[in-house]
């Protein structure tokens, strides 16, 4: 490669400089720079150029909160050896106030509705600046980028599609952050996430006083507990702070502070703003994803909705967060596909995806609008529209003697148990020794829940034929609380028969497994508004609706379909006192026991609704 003539050779430490640092290895050259924006600020990207494979090159930059590193004469281990092979440039961006960019850091940086000064930034004008650069100083490129990330390089990959800068030609938000107060991450139906939130902002939420190469958290002392008596014995949200944040995490009070949805979350939805975006589109997420499978399938919808002209395909997978990226895919948890779903997509849906529209291949075939993973079935399925075309609603209603009927029952009647706050229903089997949120939760076997007090499970009698679940679940629930609020935990269960002969990845039988499909919670008091909350009556009957994310399941003959309802997930949701109160400040004094009720029947219909695809 012969390099032009503005470029200099010096020192790794490019802090503060706008210089281009140049190093060698056989298979690349590696450009670190220091991009400048139009504030001014200067942000650290890395491009990789292969020696190897003739150009001109298209550009795949991922934009990241966790390091563009390593840097200097470093070399990063690359898992991309499909886009090496095919000769791509590998670019990666540090956001703006993350290890060695300038400027000021901040969490899921609000979109501005309009810039009304040419020096005003966000993520899409950071993302424009940078596109830009790139196309005019990367040696041997051919005039176009793609953008992509997993999880919140998600995030940075859907706002750089707004606006869509000339030479951004392609971009695949990959479980992309978009909501952290209804779906992703941080909560879901306004409930904190709390063991996720907590272990992750130790690490991540600390502020470095200056751009550095090495980011430092913070360690906290567990004394050997578990997580769910780590997180017990911390108690009351305020005390999180009090006894180990200590305020070095500023996120986490700012969290705290906006208990609501009101005009500070609202800033930081992505889908209201996912707009005049003219390049092709490719979401992907995981049906498994503890973490961001909200945002997949809400970005996805949102810009499809808002950019009708415009290419936005959507991929779901049988994988948890980030699992489509590496590895053969073949099994997660209790489930064993059979084929090697993550490597299978790789091959014939995202690197497809780029060659068409970062190199012009018009002989790759052009990808279906959905491709969507069929789990219990076991295969892949293409579509048209998500949810599909042809699926027709269906119902499941509570009734009495614990069971789930098609229709709703003539006899009413309710269900109990006690929500202890003192001693929480765990969502794990092992709670008393896991001392970390493991991915396996999605599809764990909830036989063991089945067997505990707080917790009421209602099952339906052996399906004769196929019931295919395709989309959202709708929660109708009919309850009340001898409190003034709760939390419903609802889990829909696929049940495997007692004489199946199907295996989990370990080699163990299926045979009497509940599986979870989908779960999820919602805090009662949201029940109309996120951002006006209610207080619930004692005692009081009432309907509480909410939505599960989508499944696209097959519930096969012999199999049953169960429903878990449970008051909490600890310590995976911090606990709902039974009182209506500002949870983010109420003390321990203001968490009490009650009794939840469940009810069914003509008065009372609790029910699922569900689209169910003909077989």
């Amino acid at each position: 490669m012969i390099l032009p003539p503005w470029f200099q050779f010096s020192s790794p430490a490019i802090q503060g400089s706008a210089q281009t640092k140049v190093y060698q290895s056989a298979q690349f050259t590696k450009l670190q720079y220091m991009i400048p924006m139009r504030d001014g600020v200067k942000l650290c990207c890395i491009a990789y150029v292969p020696k190897n494979v003739p150009g001109p090159h298209p550009i795949l930059l991922e934009r990241t909160p966790y390091s563009a590193g390593p840097y200097g004469e470093d070399f990063r281990d690359m898992y991309r050896q499909d886009y090496i092979k095919a000769g791509f440039i590998l670019a990666y961006e540090d956001v703006r106030g993350k290890y060695l960019s300038q400027g000021t850091f901040e969490d899921v940086r609000p979109e501005l509705s309009q810039h009304t000064k040419p020096t005003e930034v966000d993520e899409s004008t950071d993302t424009a600046d940078t596109v830009a650069f790139l196309i005019k100083h990367v040696p041997d490129n051919n005039g176009k980028v793609g953008l992509t990330g997993i999880s919140y390089p998600g995030f940075y990959a859907e706002m750089g599609a707004i606006n869509t800068p000339s030479g951004l030609a392609a971009v695949s938000p990959q479980a992309p952050v978009s909501q952290w107060f209804k779906g992703d991450d941080w909560h879901h139906n306004g409930v904190l996430f709390l063991q996720d939130a907590f272990d992750f902002m130790s690490w991540f939420g600390t502020v470095d006083p200056k751009p550095s190469p090495i980011h430092n958290g913070i360690s906290i002392n567990r004394h050997g507990l578990s997580a769910y008596d780590f997180y017990l014995k911390t108690g009351a949200m305020p005390n999180f702070d009090k006894d180990y944040y200590k305020g070095r995490i500023p996120f986490w009070n700012q969290v705290l502070r906006h208990e609501t949805y009101d005009s500070w979350w609202k800033a930081r939805a992505a889908g209201p703003h996912l707009k005049n975006v003219s390049c092709p589109m490719l979401f992907v997420g995981g049906l498994f994803d503890a973490e961001d499978m909200y945002g997949a399938l809400h970005s996805y919808a949102d810009a499809k909705r808002q950019n009708p002209h415009t290419t936005v395909d959507l991929v779901m997978g049988p994988w948890f967060h980030g699992m489509w990226a590496y590895g053969a895919g073949s099994s997660f948890g209790q489930l064993d596909y059979g084929q090697t779903t993550a490597s299978w997509f790789r091959k014939n849906i995202e690197l497809p995806f780029f060659e068409r529209y970062l190199e012009g291949k018009t002989n790759v075939k052009k990808i279906a609008p959905v491709t969507i993973y069929e789990t219990g079935a076991n295969k892949w399925r293409q579509f048209d529209q998500w949810p599909p075309k042809g699926a027709t609603q269906n119902q499941l209603f509570l009734g009495p003697d614990k069971e789930i009927l098609p229709k709703s029952s003539e006899i009413s009647g309710r269900n109990e148990f006690v929500n202890d706050p003192a001693n929480p229903t765990p969502y794990l089997a092992d709670w008393s020794t896991s001392t970390h949120r493991p991915t396996t939760y999605m599809d764990d076997d909830q036989t063991w829940a089945s067997e505990r007090k707080d917790v009421l499970t209602f099952e339906s009698g052996p399906l004769i034929k196929d019931l295919v679940m395709a989309g959202p679940i709708n929660v109708k629930f009919w309850t009340s609380t001898t409190g003034t609020d709760e939390d419903l935990v609802v889990k829909v269960i696929d049940v495997y028969p007692s004489n199946t002969e199907q295996k989990n990845p370990d080699g163990d039988s299926m045979a009497g497994k509940e599986i979870m499909i989908r779960g999820d919670i919602m805090r009662c008091k949201f029940r109309h508004s996120f951002t006006v909350p209610k207080a619930m009556t004692p005692g009081k009957p009432t309907l509480v609706s909410f939505q599960l994310n989508s499944v696209f399941h097959d519930f096969r003959p012999g199999h049953r379909v169960m429903i878990q309802i449970q008051g909490d997930w600890f310590p995976l949701c911090n606990r709902n006192p039974n009182t209506f109160t500002n949870i983010n400040t109420a003390p321990d004094s203001a968490y009490h026991k009650a009794t939840v009720s469940l009810y069914y029947g003509r008065q009372y219909p609790s029910q699922i609704t569900f689209l169910v695809l003909p077989k």
